[in-house]
């Protein structure tokens, strides 16, 4: 049935034709042969008077386009290849293997002119390099992203590679300069409406803020990005900017404010199994109850850290809640107790082979010894 719609197709097309100029044909006609209805005998005849001309020339660069298509398709297969490899290779914690991969993926996509791959491998390369601790390659990486957004016009691209750089900034111990990269993020996502930018973008730059010293203003700006990271159900967002506020109420000294961000930021990151914020949030519950001297709330909390930790083998977490451990008793003079803590917390960094957390807790356990024989010395001459 569709063949036969093409030849009524060809038929009317070439009826016009026929119509419009060819009038020779039909004087030569014969009256008792009309013009069939079939366009095929015409289409043939057409074909004899008017044959196609194709050159050596035609045929060369057709067999050329074709190859030329074959070697990129191959050129595409090997990058995304090694792309993937790359990301087997992060995951089994093997970065520096995984950035090997990835760079020549980067190579292949570079010849191929593929902009859109070159930003995917350059957002790699930064995880890769962070991973490794090597954040100056890393930022160098991102600002390499954001350039080929801004080429190809992606602002969701510019708005988190901004974050991105600002983040870094950050870490490095520039936050004059990270607030002005994530004010740029800022600008960007208002401009284009993306609600997940504004959230996050105003989170950081809330943070930054608060690094700052400008405390009121970073609690304005986390407030602000609540919203939004609210509207676009970002649990994890929600809780890290609620744990970001909870962290400015502290340091205001808001005691009411402290406990409820903490424990929203907490209720949150419990049902997302967003482990990373519950840890925080229970830190940050800690240290808020600890410093008005709710102490039994205090070791509550740092029982649900330390089997958390346990839960999850973490063994660095493991350690942190054996120092909060110490620390709160030391706080309350129970010295005995918490020299048993620092001691724990000295022998799980020993396993984790962490020479630099070592020095530093048995540098704490001396000075609280120190505190705690002068202390009986005190009560003795007492």
């Amino acid at each position: 049935m569709k063949q036969w719609c093409l030849i009524l197709k060809i038929n009317q097309i070439f009826t016009y034709r026929y119509k419009q100029g060819k009038k020779s044909l039909k004087s030569k006609a014969n009256k008792s042969f009309p013009l069939p209805l079939s366009p095929l005998p015409f289409l043939v005849t057409s074909f004899i008077f008017h044959p196609i001309t194709v050159n050596a020339a035609d045929i060369t660069e057709q067999l050329h386009h074709q190859i030329d298509k074959s070697v990129v398709r191959q050129s595409t297969d090997q990058a995304d290849t090694l792309l993937r490899i790359g990301q087997q290779q992060h995951a089994s914690g093997k970065s520096d293997k995984a950035i090997e991969s990835w760079l020549q993926a980067l190579e292949i996509y570079h010849s191929l002119g593929d902009l859109n791959a070159q930003g995917l491998i350059y957002d790699y390369l930064a995880t890769g390099y962070v991973q490794l601790g090597r954040y100056k390659e890393a930022e160098n990486a991102i600002r390499r992203r954001l350039a080929i957004a801004r080429d190809i016009h992606d602002f969701q691209s510019q708005i988190f590679a901004l974050n991105n750089i600002g983040t870094l900034l950050l870490q490095q111990g520039e936050p004059a300069a990270s607030v002005q990269t994530f004010a740029e993020a800022v600008e960007i996502a208002r401009h284009v409406k993306n609600i997940e930018g504004q959230g996050l973008s105003l989170s950081n730059l809330g943070l930054a803020n608060a690094r700052l010293g400008n405390n009121n203003k970073a609690i304005k700006l986390y407030e602000n990005a609540l919203s939004f990271r609210r509207q676009v159900r970002d649990p994890i967002g929600e809780a890290n900017t609620l744990n970001n506020l909870g962290d400015a109420y502290l340091e205001a000294g808001d005691y009411q404010g402290t406990i409820g961000t903490y424990g929203s930021a907490l209720r949150i990151a419990k049902y997302s199994s967003d482990r990373v914020n519950e840890l925080r949030a229970i830190d940050g519950l800690v240290t808020a109850h600890s410093s008005v001297g709710r102490y039994e709330r205090a070791f509550d909390l740092l029982q649900q850290r330390l089997i958390l930790a346990q839960e999850l083998q973490n063994r660095r977490e493991e350690l942190k809640s054996f120092e909060s451990y110490a620390q709160l008793y030391e706080q309350l003079g129970n010295f005995p107790t918490a020299r048993n803590f620092y001691e724990r917390a000295i022998a799980v960094a020993k396993i984790l082979e962490d020479t630099k957390q070592e020095v530093r807790l048995l540098d704490r356990l001396t000075q609280m010894m120190r505190k705690a024989n002068l202390t009986e010395t005190s009560r003795k001459n007492y």
